[in-house]
């Protein structure tokens, strides 16, 4: 399996209504992710599923994923890749979608990057990435989601990505 690992676009610092989860992208941020996710079709990257935060701007950047695949595969939601969920419980919960060869998960920092260190090296505190918004990691995933049994393929920033579309 390869995972996709894919933080969430640049967001409002404040909600206009609500709290943190309603946060939404910024138009900047939603126009930076367009650009990343022709980078990501330029790649070539295909996914049989993609799992989103609820959390708004989470959500909002794996739409705007989906849209650039024409809505092929749509964004499913994933209460555990919401903040506040440790990287052991988010990891156990993608254990149901282990049975997908290309999977992309879109969520936020600080438990991504846990979640990384955990499936490449068994523990969520050894890893520790400058994890930016927009930015994509991939990993390969021998055993699923056994922990430290993931290869690292590649990170590529937003800006990254963006320059890659064509």
């Amino acid at each position: 399996m390869i995972l996709y690992v894919l933080r969430h676009s640049q967001a409002e610092e404040k909600a206009e209504q609500g709290g943190d989860e309603a946060r939404r992208l910024t138009q900047h941020g939603r126009e930076r992710m367009r650009g990343a996710a022709g980078g990501l079709r330029a790649l070539g990257l295909k996914f049989d599923a993609i799992l989103t935060s609820p959390l708004s701007r989470a959500a909002e950047t794996a739409e705007i994923v989906a849209a650039a695949y024409a809505n092929d595969p749509p964004p499913q939601v994933l209460p555990a890749l919401a903040t506040g969920v440790s990287p052991a419980e988010a990891a156990a919960s993608l254990g149901a979608f282990a049975r997908y060869d290309h999977l992309m998960i879109v969520g936020h920092e600080p438990q991504l990057s846990g979640l990384i260190s955990l499936l490449l090296c068994g523990s969520s505190e050894v890893v520790h990435l400058r994890f930016k918004k927009g930015g994509c990691v991939a990993m390969e995933l021998t055993n699923r989601f056994e922990r430290g049994g993931a290869e690292l393929l590649w990170v590529l920033t937003q800006r990254q990505l963006r320059k890659l579309r064509k």
